[in-house]
């Protein structure tokens, strides 16, 4: 694994400083030279840090901090913001910027680990669920990844769907629909209570369930996989409260 330059030799850590590696997830502008990024580090959670002078024309950061790259960093902690000090890069995933489906793929996952994950909240798992979905859309495993992620994420995160019971009256029999205010999947009975809920067959939500429990890349029925996307993207944004706008730009 490559080191960042200098840093396996630092002998007098500063206060604040620290070592972590992560992903990163999305990047914005800041006055005319640097940018802010978000990070998600394996031992740091969320984090949002400055890179000074990365847009410069001779930046000595390169393509080191572009997004859905996994890097090795050097991070001095601040108050509101971090500042990235060193990077190397781990993993480019090239790929994933220059194909459409699989960057649009990616910035889903990305948008999704932004919104869903509390700001410096340590989750492991989270984080290598994170480099396992990126590496499924990098080798082509197909339009399920995404939604097979989501899934995974929701549930890792506290909002687990139910998939396997009426999330509404706790019944088994009749669950053809799907009730982000109830909690998952419903019977019809509590689909006709809930104004908001929307039908589903039992297919879709044996599809769901599946992309749960299984690893990335299971074939699918396309139409299918569109159905579980936008039931879990209305899932999600109902418990979040917040829009996922990159679910919506996904080519499938």
């Amino acid at each position: 694994m490559p080191c960042l330059v200098g840093v396996s030799h630092y002998a007098g850590w500063m206060p604040g400083l620290y070592k972590d590696e992560g992903v990163v997830l999305s990047t914005i502008k800041l006055g005319e030279a640097d940018r802010i990024l978000t990070i998600f580090t394996r031992d740091n959670g969320k984090v949002r840090a400055v890179a000074k002078g990365v847009r410069k024309t001779k930046s000595r950061w390169g393509g080191r901090l572009e997004p859905f790259t996994r890097v090795d960093l050097l991070v001095y902690r601040g108050r509101n913001l971090d500042t990235i000090t060193a990077a190397d890069i781990i993993e480019a995933h090239p790929g994933l910027r220059t194909d459409y489906v699989k960057l649009t793929s990616a910035a889903a996952l990305a948008e999704l680990v932004d919104k869903i994950s509390p700001d410096r909240e340590r989750s492991g798992a989270t984080y290598d669920l994170l480099l396992a979905g990126l590496a499924a859309i990098h080798d082509g495993k197909g339009t399920s990844v995404v939604p097979a992620f989501l899934v995974k994420l929701l549930s890792l995160s506290g909002f687990h769907p139910s998939l396997q019971v009426c999330a509404g009256c706790g019944d088994t029999r009749a669950l053809e629909a799907f009730s982000p205010a109830m909690g998952g999947v419903v019977c019809l009975g509590c689909w006709e209570e809930d104004g908001s809920a929307m039908r589903l067959g039992a297919d879709r939500i044996l599809l769901m369930a599946r992309m749960l429990s299984l690893d990335f890349g299971s074939p699918a029925d396309e139409e299918a996989v569109v159905d579980v996307t936008n039931s879990l993207r209305r899932y999600a944004e109902y418990h979040i409260e917040r829009p996922l706008r990159s679910l919506q730009l996904l080519a499938i």
